[in-house]
């Protein structure tokens, strides 16, 4: 199967108990083929019902992030992709950008993918890296900059909207894909993107149903309060209807969301959140990726149903840029 493998010994005894089935998934092989790197806690937006808040400031220093991705290409990993916090903001993008270009000259991964607001990012950095970047995929809620502000990406006198289409035209300009990302929240449930997202003709645009995550942004050691953004799956249905003639469009319900990841915090520690939290391993830095990989809680089935294997190299793409 594509996404993660087990390998097991195959057993002539009786069919296994539980104790017996549990061991043997505790010793099964898993392969990290999708990484989410979340390298940076710190934005620059509040959103308001962001969940991987600013709990830390801690980046590792650039050659241990190396030494840990070179860890995991070894493991089987083909896709990495870089979030945050904001990926931009530390040493104004030539953190991700020289993780970029290290992932697909050094490591030779077939695909490599940023997610970030573009707010920070500037056309010297595609000159630089944008020939290492396959996907770049920017967070954008709504094309009414008011509904911007609401939600927590107004930057002043900068306007959310006006600088996507910028951004699109760099994609265009230096090969690289283009996706967008969108969580569907009380204050934009209703709005009407077919038109605009069209236009952007993004390779994919990821839909999400607002989350909460205890300790993120519910709960009473929370930065973020969500609840007031939080809508129903009815909601999000409707939402999903009333755009389902775009073809990009890939939905991504709560459930789907919460437990088909493959995500790594700011130590390199695996995030399980199928409990509602985000309960971290060890360190794939200390333990190795194999020992940490068994906290993951990774569901491997809704992995592939929700499409997470799919065609994400430029390369593949054949893209009219």
């Amino acid at each position: 199967l594509p996404g993660w493998r087990r390998v097991s010994a195959p057993s002539p005894a009786a069919p296994a108990g539980p104790r017996q089935e549990q061991e043997e998934l505790d010793d099964a092989s898993l392969t990290p083929t999708s990484v989410n790197y979340h390298f940076t806690r710190q934005c620059n937006y509040k959103c308001g019902f962001c969940f991987h808040t600013a709990k830390t400031s801690f980046v590792l220093p650039l050659e241990e992030a190396k030494r840990g991705l070179e860890m995991l290409q070894k493991a089987g990993m083909e896709k990495i992709n870089f979030s945050g916090g904001e990926p931009f903001l530390q040493d104004r993008g030539e953190f991700v950008g020289k993780l970029v270009q290290f992932c697909k000259q050094e490591l030779k991964l077939p695909s490599v993918s940023i997610v970030s607001n573009g707010s920070l990012i500037r056309e010297r950095w595609f000159k630089k890296y944008g020939e290492y970047l396959d996907i770049l995929a920017i967070s954008c809620d709504s094309f009414d900059e008011n509904v911007n502000v609401l939600i927590g990406r107004g930057q002043g006198k900068k306007n959310h909207v006006e600088n996507l289409h910028k951004l699109r035209q760099w994609c265009r300009d230096y090969a690289v894909a283009f996706k967008i990302n969108s969580v569907i929240n009380r204050f934009n449930v209703e709005e009407d993107m077919n038109e605009q997202i069209v236009a952007l003709n993004p390779v994919r645009w990821k839909v999400f149903q607002c989350l909460l995550i205890e300790g993120e942004n519910t709960g009473e050691d929370a930065l973020r309060e969500a609840e007031k953004f939080v809508i129903s799956d009815e909601d999000f249905e409707q939402f999903l209807d009333r755009h389902k003639d775009v073809s990009c469009l890939v939905p991504e319900s709560n459930q789907k969301m919460r437990d088909s990841y493959l995500i790594l915090d700011e130590y390199m520690r695996f995030l399980n959140c199928t409990n509602g939290r985000k309960e971290p391993s060890k360190s794939i830095l200390d333990v190795g990726v194999e020992a940490a990989i068994k906290f993951s809680g990774f569901d491997e089935k809704m992995f592939l149903k929700r499409g997470g294997k799919y065609v994400w190299s430029k390369a593949d793409m054949k893209l009219d840029w």
